[in-house]
C-alpha cells in the first residue's frame, strides 16, 4: 500500500514493541531505518535522557544518508508515580519522553528532506490516567503538546503528527474476555494498528495532516463503564 523506497526513516526506542513493528513495516515499503534503543541493536545503541548521545546519534545518520525523510519519536519514558517516584525519576521521563523529541527535531531540522515529516507517539493517558502514573503521563501530555508547536514552528517545511495508542498488545498474549469487550472495536490493540497510522500520516496521502494528535484505542476512551458493564464487576477489597 505504501511505498518509501529509498526514504530515510529515524524510529526511537526501535527495538522492540511498538517501535520495531514501524521500523519492520518501513523497511516492507522500502525504506532504510535508523534506530536508536536502549537495547543492543543493529544501527545505535545509547540513552534518549544523555544529550551527547542525542548528538551522536543524529551525526551518525547524517553523515551515513546525508538527510532523514521521517523522523518518529516511539521511545517510551519511564513511569513511576507520586507515591514511588523520586526527583530523579521525573525528571529522566521528561528528559526521554519531551526533551529527546524536540531535541532530535532540532537537530535534524536543517536536514530534513521535501516532504518530511515527524510523528509522535503520544498516548491516550495524556487525557486519562491510573494512580501512581504521574511521569508517563505528563510526558505523553507533554508530547502531544509539542507536537502542535512543532508544527507552526517548522510549518512549510515539516508536518508534524502525534498517534495516542490505548492498550497495544505488545506481547502477543491475545486478550479475551472483559479486556476485549470493554473497547466497542472488540478487541485490544496490536503495534500494527499503531504502525499502519505511521505510515499513512508519513505518506502524501496525509500531505493536509498537520499539527493533529490520533487517538488509536479502539474507542476505550469513548465507552463509559460502569458495574456491571462489558464484562466488569467491582470487587470490595477487605
Amino acid at each position: 500500500m505504501f511505498d518509501f523506497k529509498d526514504k530515510i526513516v529515524v524510529v526511537t526506542g526501535g527495538a522492540r514493541g511498538i517501535g520495531k513493528c514501524i521500523r519492520e513495516a518501513f523497511e516492507a515499503a522500502g525504506a532504510t531505518v535508523c534506530i536508536i534503543d536502549l537495547l543492543e541493536n543493529d544501527y545505535f545503541t545509547g540513552d534518549l535522557a544523555d544529550k551527547s548521545t542525542l548528538e551522536n546519534f543524529a551525526h551518525q545518520v547524517i553523515s551515513d544518508y546525508g538527510h532523514i525523510d521521517f523522523l518518529i519519536n516511539n521511545a517510551a519514558p519511564k513511569m513511576c508515580g507520586i507515591g514511588n517516584g523520586s526527583y530523579e525519576d521525573f525528571e529522566y521521563a521528561l528528559k526521554v519522553g519531551v526533551t529527546a523529541p524536540f531535541y532530535l527535531s532540532k537537530l535534524f531540522s536543517p536536514f530534513f528532506a521535501e516532504n518530511a515529516s515527524i510523528v509522535n507517539i503520544s498516548s491516550s493517558r495524556d487525557r486519562m490516567s491510573q494512580p501512581q502514573t504521574e511521569s508517563y503521563t505528563a510526558a505523553k501530555g507533554g508530547i502531544a503538546a509539542l507536537t502542535h508547536a512543532l508544527a507552526v514552528s517548522l510549518a512549510g517545511k515539516v508536518r508534524v503528527n502525534s498517534i495516542s495508542p490505548g492498550w497495544i498488545d505488545n506481547y502477543d498474549n491475545g486478550y479475551q474476555g472483559a479486556d476485549a469487550v470493554q473497547q466497542p472495536v472488540g478487541r485490544v490493540g496490536n503495534p500494527s494498528d499503531i504502525a499502519n497510522m505511521v505510515l499513512y500520516l508519513c505518506s502524501d496521502m496525509a500531505g493536509f495532516i498537520t499539527g493533529e494528535n490520533i487517538c488509536i484505542d479502539g474507542g476505550m476512551t469513548k465507552l463509559m463503564i460502569y458495574h456491571g458493564d462489558h464484562g466488569w464487576s467491582l470487587e470490595e477489597k477487605n
